[in-house]
């Protein structure tokens, strides 16, 4: 059947738990995009030319262009804010251990690094607190998350995307407690996390303290022209909670939630949270702390099955992903294979609205690109409330 609503009003109405005319579609996000080589695939597949423009460089993640969009027959768009002036973030070429590396340093000073002949991801080299005590904390160069030259010329960019007929998404942000690991470690962040508790706090308090100035200056600017506000830190992995759930109730969702109450006294725009993995267990956290919208929905995940997850939690959460295993279907299964198991998903996700279709993640490179037409096609035509 046709379309009888605009994307706008399409993601709109799923995300008040309403029906609309079809389930929406989304690509293009930093969680819900596509990586440079696979979108070059794509691009051939299609007979679409485009110039290819990083969106994430550390997830080799790509903008798409609006001919593929329109082609797919996507409902969102993407509004991004950018670095502060003064802060270059620009990929340096080096070589070390006989090889040559990109190098990317972020404003927080963690270092990124790719080999140059792998090409697709960075990794963290440089964890720059990996040694810090808590008084160094007080010396440390933090990041300045309300400078008002980071929001220069957003608002002009949200006027005109709302000129389109499009839902407008923002970019990640909120990372309150994975960008704590990477200052200081993995390994070591969790071992603070039962030997260094004092630490631990005092550097989410850094965090957050970020994010509440970020989102004060970025939804004083556009914040009454925005559909959806996008943050998340992974909390869980395949099997369930990446530590422990206590721990995390007791120092990490405080200030979780904080900064989502936050968020919406800024802006009528719903609230997504995005963390992988085995997370059931915390969706009952993300509801109290105000969360609206949860993404990827790893169903291959322990305790992660659609049908389970739609009657626990339809009611209170709106699923924006989950439509296919995109570890071992999109990846290895025939284009029919793709359709089948896309319109299973969305059978259980879609009745009474409260669901977008996307990638469980981004598409990721291999992917054949057969493959993912057939997941957005099979999305079209499976997702019809008629």
């Amino acid at each position: 059947m046709p379309d009888t609503l605009s994307p706008r009003e399409r993601v709109r109405r799923a995300i008040r738990h309403e029906a609309p005319d079809r389930v929406p579609l989304d690509l293009g996000g930093f969680q819900t995009g596509i990586h440079r080589l696979a979108y070059e695939d794509l691009l051939r597949y299609l007979g679409i030319a485009d110039e290819i423009r990083i969106l994430d460089p550390v997830q080799q993640i790509v903008a798409p262009c609006e001919a593929v969009l329109e082609r797919l027959r996507i409902d969102t768009r993407y509004l991004v804010a950018h670095g502060p002036q003064g802060f270059r973030s620009e990929i340096v070429r080096t070589e070390r251990g006989g090889k040559a590396w990109q190098d990317l340093r972020d404003e927080w000073g963690v270092v990124w690094s790719m080999p140059e002949d792998q090409g697709l991801y960075m990794d963290i080299t440089h964890h720059p607190l990996a040694h810090a005590t808590l008084a160094d904390l007080d010396r440390y160069p933090f990041p300045d998350g309300g400078d008002p030259t980071r929001f220069d010329g957003l608002r002009a960019e949200a006027l005109a995307l709302r000129e389109t007929p499009y839902a407008i998404c923002t970019g990640i942000g909120g990372v309150v407690y994975e960008i704590c690991w990477y200052l200081r470690g993995l390994e070591r962040w969790f071992m603070d996390l039962v030997e260094n508790r004092a630490f631990c706090e005092a550097l989410l308090d850094r965090t957050l303290q970020y994010w509440l100035d970020f989102y004060t200056g970025f939804l004083g600017a556009v914040g009454d022209l925005i559909d959806v506000v996008m943050i998340g830190d992974d909390l869980a992995g395949q099997g369930g909670p990446l530590f422990s759930p206590r721990l995390y109730r007791e120092i990490v969702k405080p200030r979780q939630k904080r900064l989502v109450q936050h968020i919406k006294g800024l802006t009528g725009a719903k609230v997504w949270y995005h963390t992988c993995g085995a997370c059931a267990e915390y969706l009952p956290d993300l509801i109290d702390n105000g969360v609206d919208i949860v993404n990827p929905v790893q169903i291959s995940a322990r305790g992660m099955a659609p049908l389970a997850l739609k009657a626990r939690f339809g009611r209170d959460l709106v699923f924006w992903g989950g439509g296919i295993d995109a570890q071992h279907v999109l990846p290895h299964a025939t284009p029919e294979g793709v359709r089948e198991h896309v319109c299973r998903n969305i059978a259980a996700f879609k009745p009474g609205g409260g669901y977008v279709f996307n990638n469980v993640h981004n598409i990721q490179a291999g992917v054949p690109p057969e493959n993912v037409v057939a997941m957005y096609e099979a999305a079209y035509a499976c997702g019809s409330y008629a």
